[in-house]
């Protein structure tokens, strides 16, 4: 957007057009008693030219490097020119849910077409259009599984991520629906004996993060088995949603309802979002899943056309009846991901997906090599942790000399740090890592 300052003369203007004398005037209906009556704590105004300086000058301080083997929830891929070229076309770039849908049926297609090679890629029965992300997307299963079965509990194990249990805890503390945690193993899996026990007590899901916050893979055959033998419903979470480039899609185990972040499908890391949330069900749950779902029919004419087929929001329904009040998708990052998807293809995809996978245990393989150990045992995909021999701050400095980013420590856990290696990181920034932490 160009600079370009209002003079008093264009201020005359407007209020002689509006009728008013002055800005306060735009105000009158804000109580007086709550007006901020100082001026605000701004720096003084800066001229066109020293604004670009500025913002370039914060750009640069924010231009990181590309030597990330950060994960926990955010990873670093590579984004095809594609998608960043077809979301600057006017026509689409909005992030918003239309209130005409069936006025907009280019942006309905492209929800439709996101809903189909989501179910295609996970094999569920049903899509939703879209939720704001993995975290959100999570809680909103539970919610989901809560009006299924009514009995007022959920398992969590205790390897879920983090800043995921904080968004559950903060969506379920008014809904008095108790949180049962269940443990994990020396292989950072689940410990399937003791949610045995726990499952003997009636609950309304059970929730599996897989790969989990140390990046292991859980045992989703023996887990579905277990879980639909209870009674309860098998939630799925995937936050590395490229894994299932190699991973047999989840409905196939039995799963409920899936809930995945989408970031890996052509989003930048951006410093936390926005992402993306997706959310599958099975057919017979379709009327319990929150947010849009986007139809195909045919028009009067008999032409192919698409139709927001359901919205079960308190604005569109009655509030009492509403799944969520969730008020609008994630249009525009689900369209990033339909690109991303439709740009790679299936065998890019997995050919992807095959490279995280031999990069992250090739670097897992170095370490071994130089006696450090792996924290846990649990088979991986692209993310594993590693016990080292230093504390946080001696890691961040080694690695800070090669500029790289990497190790996040996990609570609980001394010297212990998750890594996440994708296609952006060569074998020689495997290398320079190990040097670092050897020689540093």
């Amino acid at each position: 957007m160009k600079y370009i300052p209002l003079t008093e003369e264009d201020k005359r203007k407007m209020f002689e057009e509006m009728g008013i004398t002055s800005i306060s005037s735009l105000f009158s209906d804000i109580p007086e008693e709550i007006l901020l009556k100082r001026k605000l704590n701004l720096p003084p105004a800066l001229s066109e030219k020293e604004i670009v300086s500025l913002i370039k000058r914060t750009f640069k301080e924010n231009d990181l490097t590309e030597r990330i083997f950060l994960g926990g929830g955010a990873y670093f891929h590579f984004i095809p020119s594609t998608i960043n070229y077809l979301l600057e076309r006017g026509e689409i770039y909005t992030s918003y849910t239309p209130y005409q849908p069936e006025m907009s049926q280019g942006l309905l297609q492209a929800m439709f077409e996101f809903q189909s090679v989501m179910s295609d890629l996970t094999h569920a029965d049903i899509t939703n259009a879209s939720m704001y992300d993995g975290a959100s997307a999570l809680a909103e299963a539970i919610l989901m599984g809560e009006r299924i079965n009514k009995k007022g509990k959920v398992v969590l194990p205790k390897n879920l991520n983090p800043q995921y249990r904080e968004v559950i805890e903060t969506y379920l503390k008014p809904r008095n629906i108790e949180i049962i945690e269940v443990d994990f193993t020396e292989e950072g899996r689940i410990d399937i004996e003791k949610l045995k026990s726990i499952l003997k007590e009636e609950v309304s899901s059970v929730v599996v993060q897989s790969p989990n916050y140390f990046g292991v893979i859980e045992d989703l055959n023996k887990l579905g088995k277990i879980i639909k033998d209870s009674g309860a419903l098998f939630i799925l979470s995937i936050i590395e949603a490229l894994s299932l480039g190699i991973i047999k899609p989840p409905f196939d185990f039995g799963v409920d309802i899936l809930a995945m972040e989408g970031q890996s499908f052509g989003m930048p890391l951006s410093f936390g979002g926005p992402y993306l949330g997706i959310l599958q069900t099975k057919k017979e749950y379709v009327r319990q899943i929150p947010g849009r779902i986007v139809g195909e029919t045919v028009d009067k004419n008999g032409k192919r056309c698409f139709v927001m087929t359901l919205r079960p929001r308190e604005q569109d329904i009655r509030r009492e009846k509403a799944t969520s009040n969730i008020c609008s998708n994630h249009a525009l990052k689900a369209l990033v991901a339909l690109v991303y998807l439709a740009t790679v293809g299936p065998r890019g995809f997995k050919k992807i997906a095959e490279i995280n996978y031999k990069k992250a245990h090739y670097l897992a393989k170095r370490f071994n090599d130089e006696g450090f150990k792996l924290t846990f045992s649990g088979p991986f995909f692209n993310e594993f942790a590693v016990n080292l021999p230093f504390d946080e701050n001696e890691l961040r400095e080694k690695l800070s000399l090669v500029d790289i980013y990497g190790g996040i420590p996990i609570e609980g856990y001394k010297n212990s740090y998750l890594f996440a290696v994708t296609e952006m990181n060569s074998l020689e920034d495997i290398e320079l890592l190990m040097c670092a932490i050897l020689e540093g």
